[in-house]
């Protein structure tokens, strides 16, 4: 008698916990402090509280390996790709033109690239794919889609219509080793004491994806942008504005700083420089300033001056001693 043979299923693979190999790299980081390499998240706020604003800033930051909001630096540079739906061609150029010019950027020299198809569907099967080849074929490494409301016809208050768009951008993130950017909006009534994510419009589902999430919000004292992280610890919440007076350079500024050292003689951060490289490898701009409370500009001067000095050099990941 035969034994009709049966469905052969490959075996669901498991590892023992002690082979798995330990983490060899820390947190990896685009813009330090801001949003994970490779993250996929949120820039939550409500209607007119500058998220395309801090979107395209990003963008610029990564396309030109300068700071983000001159104070967040980026570690891992690289071509960006933008889709802002409900703004005009020409109003994207000159707010990223103004963001240039505000750091002495050619603007014609910027790896920053526009889709500029007239709508993007995200639940269409032809436009997801229609972005995976663009991604690919410019070599993006950071996305941003501004807002979400516009790149879908899903329910957004239905967990499971929500799960099949997140979803595709987690695959393309994972295909890619990409950074996604989403600008969504939070509700009109948020219940006071409530978290930031749990502002959000739509499924819950939304504040539990993101990697990296920010979320910008009005109070009495102006706009104030706050940070979270799946996998590292939370900075502390920053105070920003748009800077109008020149109309040809309209950017997000950072308005509060850490507070001064006691001494702020060029000689002394010196030394504190020096000493902060002593006691590690290699330090990035922003944790020395961190580190040290000095201000952002005269902490570039004196690292600037140290490295025409020979005593200092910059390296892919930051600032380290030479040996003497």
């Amino acid at each position: 008698m035969m034994v009709p043979a049966r469905n052969v299923r490959s075996a669901l693979p498991v590892v023992r916990i002690g082979e798995i190999p330990p983490q060899e790299t820390p947190r990896r980081w685009m813009i330090e402090g801001l949003w994970g390499a490779s993250a996929v998240g949120l820039v939550g706020g409500a209607p007119k509280s500058c998220k395309s604003w801090l979107g395209l800033d990003m963008a610029v930051s990564v396309a030109t390996a300068t700071a983000c909001l001159e104070r967040f630096e980026v570690l891992e540079p690289g071509v960006a790709l933008v889709y802002l739906a409900e703004d005009a061609l020409s109003t994207v150029r000159e707010r990223v033109s103004g963001i240039a010019r505000r750091r002495g950027l050619d603007l014609s020299r910027i790896e920053l690239h526009v889709i500029t198809a007239p709508s993007l569907r995200l639940d269409r099967a032809e436009d997801r794919h229609q972005l995976l080849e663009a991604v690919r074929r410019l070599g993006a490494r950071f996305l941003l889609l501004d807002p979400l409301v516009r790149l879908h016809g899903a329910d957004e208050n239905n967990a499971t219509e929500m799960a099949q768009l997140l979803s595709y951008l987690r695959d393309l993130q994972r295909q890619l080793d990409l950074s996604i950017v989403l600008v969504h909006h939070t509700r009109k009534h948020v219940p006071s004491g409530a978290q930031a994510g749990q502002g959000l419009r739509g499924s819950s589902d939304l504040h539990a994806f993101g990697d990296s999430n920010l979320y910008l919000r009005r109070t009495k004292e102006g706009l104030l942008l706050s940070m979270e992280h799946r996998a590292a610890a939370a900075p502390e919440p920053v105070a920003l504005d748009l800077v109008t007076a020149d109309s040809t350079r309209i950017h997000l500024e950072v308005t509060t700083q850490p507070p001064p050292p006691r001494a702020q003689s060029k000689a002394r951060i010196d030394e504190a420089i020096l000493l902060a490289l002593q006691e590690a490898p290699a330090m990035t701009r922003s944790r020395l300033r961190d580190k040290l409370a000095v201000n952002n500009e005269r902490l570039g001067e004196v690292l600037t001056q140290l490295e025409r000095e020979g005593k200092i050099e910059r390296g892919p990941d930051g600032w380290r001693r030479v040996a003497s």
